[in-house]
């Protein structure tokens, strides 16, 4: 499977950094995917151009030199996190991402890369004096906390049903709406339905090209965290509905004939060219369609919940759900087992309630 359309995003990327973040991104890639080193490029872009605002350098992003950062103070760092959170309204998990892509860049430049005189590019790294957020919390806090997002029961095949029809008869005043789901509805249902029949992550799904669908043994090939492949088994909704998808794919939206990509856009510009849908384009698609559905909250991994919370319901089987969804840990698998203790709490209460109501 092809992640050309990542790896050539953070070449363009690249070009609007400093030379030695590039050397740290090439330093990166081998052991990183490229969606992943394409968001340090984005938390280094937004860092620069801070530093460009505060006046810390005067000049184009590229050519922030290196001792800049060597002239920061821990009193800097922090008013910086603090853009990040109330200027930019970033969550503490965020920022916590954000100190983690620069740890890594600061450790990089001070105890890895080297000069030809053979000293390391930065003496002094004001990163490694920042501490993480304190942000944990229990499982049962994370569960509750996703629970209220995610689609239970009914709901699955609710959201399934309004993406491939009800939304376009909810439209059919507006005709641009109307038209254009009419359009790509069979491409909308197929990605919901995979994304709901499989738990795949964002990135997954939009690196899919059409070779990877095996729809013998019901599966994609995906490429997880860390560069392994994995075969992921979908379910026979899925199925049905990406072999109506691609029944009308080619001509629906003019494709040549080397055209890879499982899910592409409408064709756009004057020479109304398809390509590869991006990560913002399926984020973009699933909130719209979640918004009128009356569920906001519901995003791609939103989705991802509600398949493990599903798959958990059916078959209390952590093991291969970790498997499934590519966890590197069990402890992550875990949160779903406190997300259906309360399902099942919930409907013992129910019992209850209705047998009191038979005494009485």
């Amino acid at each position: 499977m092809s992640q050309e359309h990542d790896y050539h995003r953070l070449v363009e990327k690249v070009k609007e950094l400093p030379w030695y973040v590039e050397e740290f991104i090439d330093h990166k890639r081998r052991r990183m995917s490229s969606s992943t080193l394409l968001n340090y490029c984005h938390d280094y872009i937004i860092f620069i151009d801070w530093l460009r605002t505060e006046g810390f350098y005067q000049g184009n992003r590229s050519e922030c030199p290196m001792s800049v950062l060597e002239t920061l103070t821990p009193k800097h760092i922090e008013s910086f996190l603090s853009h990040l959170e109330l200027q930019l309204g970033n969550t503490k998990r965020t920022v916590n991402r954000k100190i983690s892509s620069l740890k890594a860049l600061f450790h990089f430049l001070q105890n890895i890369a080297e000069t030809d005189e053979l000293e390391p590019y930065i003496y002094r790294n004001v990163l490694a004096k920042i501490d993480f957020n304190n942000v944990k919390e229990t499982m049962e806090t994370v569960a509750n906390r996703i629970e209220g997002k995610i689609l239970h029961n009914d709901e699955y095949e609710q959201f399934r049903q309004f993406v491939a029809a009800d939304y376009g008869e909810q439209h059919q005043d507006n005709k641009k709406m109307y038209h254009f789901h009419q359009k790509n509805r069979e491409r909308d249902t197929a990605l919901v339905s995979l994304l709901l029949g499989s738990g795949l992550r964002l990135s997954e799904v939009v690196n899919l090209d059409v070779d990877d669908v095996d729809f013998k043994k019901h599966s994609v090939r995906v490429i997880r965290k860390g560069g392994k492949e994995q075969f992921v088994y979908f379910s026979e909704q899925a199925m049905v509905d990406l072999d109506e998808y691609l029944r009308i794919r080619k001509d629906r939206y003019r494709l040549p004939k080397n055209e890879k990509s499982l899910f592409v856009s409408t064709a756009i510009g004057p020479r109304k060219t398809s390509r590869r849908l991006s990560n913002r384009a399926v984020e973009k698609l699933i909130e719209k369609y979640a918004v009128a559905f009356g569920k906001p909250a519901l995003t791609v991994h939103k989705l991802r919940h509600s398949f493990a919370t599903r798959y958990h319901m059916e078959n209390n089987d952590v093991p291969k759900l970790k498997k499934h969804l590519g966890h590197s840990s069990v402890q992550t698998t875990m949160i779903y087992t406190h997300m259906t203790d309360k399902e099942m709490k919930r409907a013992i209460d129910h019992m209850d309630r209705m047998d009191s109501e038979s005494d009485e």
